[in-house]
Parts: structure tokens; sequence; C-alpha cells
């Protein structure tokens, strides 16, 4: 081989040799061959023992699962203020890349949401509010809308508007939560007007639970020769109430009302024929990862998120359960 040939086929081997070699170096220099950002979010849940919470738990994970670039740690407070206060402490300590509450009550956990925020971190309050504005984002369901639905089903009911006759015990939800409240006031916008329904039974805090809302609803029983229907702040104390009622032998003349409609359970009893109605309230987890997300790329987001809310009741519940 002559010289000449030599030359160009070593230039030939040589130019893609350094081409790949160029290109290999510029991979390892730039910053995408770099792991992906890993963002730490830590979540804390008032109670796991709730269905409707268990749920919401579920929800949050699916969503974070779908970013592999989240970590999610999730603390459950046990239903005490005190232990999501050190909980929600704990995450600041740690310096989470967002930080998400769902509060057993509003003035208690407001404080540290306002330090976490005040830390820098963003801070995304779930379900139930806290009081001032010291925080990213609130997502959660409208519920006086939600009650106010749940009482215009209540009037029809028991007769319709302007007709409405009969005799109504309200079981409430916890009373430091602010969703009982507006539960409350939402239905009486629609309970208020009619003179034909009354009120019977003391306002006693429920705190949600199934076994409080039994407890309550065979004292009721016990001093109300006549109860036409039953408003609970939430499913299981709605079914607490019909279990009470069976038990006494005075389900099927008393119609009970709900709120969560999940499948599983509120939809389920709808179905049975146990409830007469529920309402949904759809979890906000996911949403909660979403929109975290977001504000971690730098895009604004509302300082209000609300979550939309539908009626379950015996003509659509077989469906609903089915399309969830």
């Amino acid at each position: 081989m002559d010289s000449k040939r030599r030359i160009i086929t070593a230039s030939l081997i040589a130019a893609p040799l350094a081409g790949a070699l160029g290109t290999f170096s510029a991979l390892i220099s730039q910053p995408a061959f770099a792991q992906q950002k890993k963002y730490r979010f830590g979540f804390s849940q008032v109670t796991t023992v709730e269905p409707w919470r268990v749920q919401f738990n579920k929800d949050m994970k699916a969503e974070a699962a779908k970013h592999p670039e989240v970590e999610l740690i999730i603390a459950d407070a046990g239903d005490r203020t005190d232990k999501q206060n050190a909980d929600m402490e704990n995450f600041i300590t740690q310096k989470m890349d967002a930080i998400f509450i769902s509060p057993k009550e509003s003035a208690g956990l407001t404080g540290v949401v306002e330090k976490a925020f005040k830390a820098g971190i963003p801070v995304f309050v779930l379900d139930r509010e806290v009081n001032g504005e010291q925080f990213t984002q609130f997502i959660g369901g409208d519920n006086v809308q939600i009650g106010e639905e749940a009482g215009n089903f209540i009037v029809k009911l028991t007769g319709g508007p302007g007709k409405a006759q009969g005799n109504l015990v309200e079981i409430w939800g916890g009373f430091g939560a602010q969703p009982a409240h507006d539960r409350h006031d939402g239905a009486d916008k629609a309970i208020a007007k009619e003179k034909g329904i009354k009120r019977v039974g003391e306002r006693v805090d429920c705190d949600w639970k199934q076994d409080k809302a039994y407890d309550y609803m065979k004292t009721v029983l016990r001093v109300q020769p006549k109860i036409d229907v039953v408003y609970a702040h939430n499913d299981p104390m709605a079914y607490g109430a019909y279990l009470a009622a069976k038990d006494a032998g005075r389900e099927k003349n008393i119609k009970f009302v709900g709120i969560d409609g999940l499948p599983q359970e509120g939809a389920t009893w709808v179905e049975q024929g146990l409830l007469a109605g529920t309402f949904m309230y759809p979890t906000p987890g996911a949403e909660g990862i979403r929109q975290s997300l977001k504000v971690l790329h730098g895009d604004k987001v509302p300082k209000k998120v609300t979550l939309p809310t539908q009626g379950i009741f015996a003509d659509n519940a077989k469906q609903y359960i089915a399309s969830h």
C-alpha cells in the first residue's frame, strides 16, 4: 500500500473514532446524563382508620407512582393534633421539597403550617382548611355545596319544597373540623326554609366514627318515637345510625343520608337500600401531587382548587360503582 492510501485509510478510521469519543465526552459532561432530580414529599395524614382516608392515601400513592422523581413519605397522626404537629415539625427539619397536610382541626394546626410555609417549603392543605392564608394551596371539595345538595335531597325525601314534613336527626363529624360546620350550614340553607321539618336530638360530636354514631343514635331512638330522616356528615356515621335503628327494629321507617360516596362503602350501601343517598366527596391526594409538581417546575397555581361532587341514589348507584 502506498503512503497516500495509508493516510486516507487512517483518516477514515480516525474520523469516526474521534466523533464517537467526542459524543461520549459530551454526554459525560452534560447535566442530563446525571440522574433526574429527586423530590421528597412529606404528607401528614390525620388518620388511616376511616375508609375515606385509606382511599385518600391509595389515590395519592398511585399518582406519586406515575412520577419516578417523587418519593412520597406518609406520616399517620393517629387522629391526634399533637402527633400531627410533631410530624409536620419533622418534615420541616428534613427540608422536604413539598409538604401536604390534611388537618385534624383548623386552629391547632395553623401555626405549624405557617412555620413550614415561612421556611420556604410549598405547603398544600388537603380536605380540611387551616386559618389564614399562610400556605401554598388548598385542595378539597366544596363542603357547603355538598351539604346544600344533601339538604335539598332531604327536603325531597320529606315531601318537597313547601310541603316537607318530618323529624330530622343530624349526626355531626368533629366540631373542630371545618367540613362538619360547612356540611351543616350547607344543608341548613335548604332545610331551614321548611317549617315542617323539625330537628330532634342533641348536637353531639361523633368525630366521623361509625361506633360513636351508633351509640348516639341508640340514645336518640330511646327518646324519639318518630324519626323520619337521619343526615350524617359522612357515610360511616350514616351506616352506624342505620345499624342502631335496625337493632331497634325501626330502620324501615327512617331514611339515611350520608356523604363520601366511596364505591365499596357509601355507594354500595345505597345500592343495597340501606342508605337513601350519599354525595361523592373526592379525595384530594392525587390532585395534590399534580399541583405540587407544577409549583416545583415554576408554574403559578391558584390558591384554591375545588373538586367536583356527585349525588349517588338508588337509580345510579350501580353505574357509579362500576365506573369507579
